[in-house]
């Protein structure tokens, strides 16, 4: 089954092209289905590359997806045009009025990671946003900075700064492999880093019910699971295409920032060399066993989503 998204956004044309399949609400209204429905809270600059990248993963699997984009309300983004965000966008505060439920919510990175929390302009209603999801989201997926941000507001643990920034291609491993969000998983594969901070295992695991499903020597702690709150926590970008590090490489590089060439992406750490994508396959994998679990244990009726799980293992 496709996903469903506005015919006009940018992402129809660029996935249809790619051969995900995709369908608009002409056609996905006359089907007589329950469509998951996944939010995305993006909080990314460039908003459109993210939100193609994520329709992307969350599109692949045999379920009809209905994705809503979601913006802060106050704040204003500089990086897309006001026409796209009017056009595609709803703010949170909106959302919130009208009570709406969801399947899954998808809260992005963003590039603040220097900041302490508390400093970022809309924590305040960041904060209202993870509450919120207690109530009326089945499963959240907070991503880099904005799983950061949950596993803090909900447990405390801290991000610390970096001395150098993470950037690369890093070797991870399965630490769980019988979590359902790793079937089909290898034992080790790579996956895309670009952070200046981090959280570390040995605070992680003082929180009882976090679990770390993912991890890697060089860049610690990745994937973690907070079953009583329904939410997965990453810290590295599984949604990244090919050419992400290179983009952000070549920005730095051109406004003079000091950037080590992101590690093991370049063939021969050749940055005139095209990147090769090694983390694609293991990228629809996470997100499709997401969505799965999300079908298997979400409530059909919505008015019971965060008043009742049907997850067997809760």
């Amino acid at each position: 089954m496709p996903i469903k998204l506005p015919t006009t956004l940018p992402a129809f044309d660029v996935l249809k092209r790619e051969g995900v399949m995709v369908m608009g609400a002409d056609v996905a209204d006359k089907q007589d289905i329950r469509p998951l429905r996944i939010g995305l809270l993006n909080l990314m600059p460039k908003k459109i590359q993210t939100e193609t990248q994520f329709a992307r993963l969350i599109g692949a699997t045999p379920l009809q997806v209905e994705l809503s984009l979601i913006r802060m309300t106050d704040h204003e983004t500089r990086n897309t045009a006001a026409e796209h965000m009017e056009e595609f966008y709803r703010p949170f505060a909106d959302v919130a009025a009208t009570g709406e439920k969801f399947d899954g919510l998808i809260i992005t990175g963003a590039p603040i990671e220097h900041l302490p929390f508390e400093a970022v302009t809309y924590w305040p209603e960041l904060q209202q946003v993870f509450d919120w999801t207690q109530t009326h989201v089945h499963s959240t997926f907070g991503v880099c900075w904005g799983g950061m941000a949950m596993i803090n507001h909900f447990h405390g643990v801290a991000k610390h700064i970096l001395p150098h920034k993470a950037f690369g291609c890093f070797r991870h491993r399965v630490l769980e492999p019988a979590s359902p969000y790793l079937r089909g998983f290898s034992d080790d594969f790579v996956i895309p880093v670009s952070r200046w901070t981090e959280m570390r295992q040995p605070e992680i695991d003082a929180v009882p019910g976090l679990a770390t499903l993912i991890g890697s020597d060089q860049a610690g702690p990745c994937l973690v699971e907070d079953r009583a709150r329904r939410a997965l926590y990453i810290f590295n970008h599984f949604e990244y295409d090919s050419d992400t590090l290179k983009q952000e490489y070549d920005r730095d590089i051109g406004n003079g920032t000091p950037i080590n060439v992101p590690m093991n992406y370049y063939p021969d750490n050749d940055p005139s060399r095209p990147p090769q994508n090694r983390w694609r396959s293991h990228a629809h994998l996470l997100y499709g066993n997401w969505v799965s679990e999300m079908y298997l244990t979400t409530p059909f009726d919505m008015a019971e989503i965060g008043q009742r799980s049907t997850d067997w293992r809760i």
